[in-house]
């Protein structure tokens, strides 16, 4: 995985510009957004009376990393009706995956650029 992986589902660009382009912050971020991946998915489901809250902290984190199409869906599952809350928890947990695909590729990048020095 590399840069060239990333389909700009996280708009790093953001990050950069709020942690002044630092990768020790950016790999610490980016880090805890993986580590945090893991705690919401199993609450992404309606049967799980948590997701609402889930929704509404993937919509925070998404939107500090840059995944500003993530945050929408997260607002989007946290807001919507009970419902169509089945629909729009799936489409959250593809945008997550999306997101946590380009935050790998980001992250071997920066590896990468590390061992080279």
């Amino acid at each position: 995985m590399a840069r060239r992986d990333l389909s700009g589902a996280v708009e790093f660009s953001r990050l950069e510009a709020f942690t002044l382009n630092d990768a020790v912050v950016i790999e610490e971020v980016l880090n805890l957004f993986q580590q945090q991946a893991q705690l919401w998915t199993p609450l992404l489901e309606v049967s799980h009376e948590g997701w609402r809250d889930a929704a509404h902290t993937i919509k925070g984190a998404a939107s500090g990393i840059g995944a500003m199409k993530l945050s929408e869906l997260a607002h989007a599952a946290e807001h919507g009706d009970v419902e169509g809350a089945p629909t729009r928890l799936e489409r959250l947990k593809t945008g997550l995956d999306e997101a946590l695909m380009d935050v790998s590729a980001y992250l071997h990048e920066l590896q990468l650029k590390s061992l080279k020095g």
